[in-house]
């Protein structure tokens, strides 16, 4: 199992041909003291923002505005630090790859969490969120850990894409306002409940169906050591049982 060090990072994302070039730009203008912490920072304190802001569209949706910034800075802040540490040359695997992936986790729970407390996502739903998010980064984790490729996605659709559908989904909801379906079997809900519960479904389908193809995928290969480990401990076998012995008498 390679160590983090040596893990390959593929990102074959639907908005990687924009987002590359950008974060390669970002990475050579940034001031010297914008650090990859900084940029980590940046990340957490724009969730928070996000989170903050969701609360406060009780109060006016002119608040939605605030959230897309804060998605917006999130992005900054979660897709250059690695950047800006390659660039510069101060890669730290281990530490980089546990802090990056644990601030992940806390954005978003929380920009789930704000949802949920806003008027346009029913709670549970968003909670289900949560859950599928963790769910697809445990599949991510362990594939990586077992097989040292770390790929972001399968599906063209990251969290970059994530990112930029919310800033849509957001300036959409500002000028339709909160509008409310009633639905056979579910009843009055909201149509961003049902954006969310959407993608929640499409996230689980993912993990499903990814962990069995990477399940069969391990399998093969790890069938095919044993085989080649038993053949070889058979052939080992035959020799000595057909080894003439020594002559006492020579």
């Amino acid at each position: 199992m390679p160590k983090v060090e040596k893990h390959t990072r593929e990102n074959k994302i639907l908005l990687g041909f924009l987002e590359r070039p950008a974060l390669k730009w970002l990475s050579e203008h940034m001031p010297s003291w914008v650090t990859p912490d900084v940029l980590t920072w940046i990340g957490i304190l724009a969730s928070i923002l996000v989170f903050i802001s969701y609360v406060l569209t009780h109060i006016s949706p002119h608040f939605l505005w605030l959230a897309s910034i804060g998605f917006i800075l999130n992005w900054f802040g979660d897709s250059l630090d690695g950047t800006l540490a390659r660039y510069r040359h101060i890669e730290r695997p281990r530490y980089g790859f546990l802090v990056d992936h644990w601030v992940d986790a806390i954005s978003v729970v929380l920009i789930f969490m704000g949802l949920g407390i806003s008027p346009y996502v029913d709670f549970p739903v968003a909670l289900i969120g949560i859950i599928v998010y963790l769910l697809i980064s445990i599949m991510v984790y362990l594939i990586t850990f077992v097989t040292g490729v770390f790929v972001i996605t399968n599906t063209k659709f990251g969290p970059t894409e994530a990112r930029a559908l919310a800033v849509i989904l957001n300036t959409a909801l500002f000028f339709t306002g909160n509008l409310t379906l009633n639905l056979p079997y579910v009843g009055e809900t909201t149509f961003y409940t049902l954006a969310v519960a959407f993608i929640a479904l499409l996230g689980f389908i993912y993990f499903l169906v990814n962990t069995g193809i990477q399940s069969r995928k391990l399998a093969l290969l790890d069938q095919k050591r044993l085989d080649r480990r038993l053949e070889k401990e058979r052939l080992v076998v035959e020799a000595k049982e057909t080894a003439v012995p020594d002559d006492p008498e020579m």
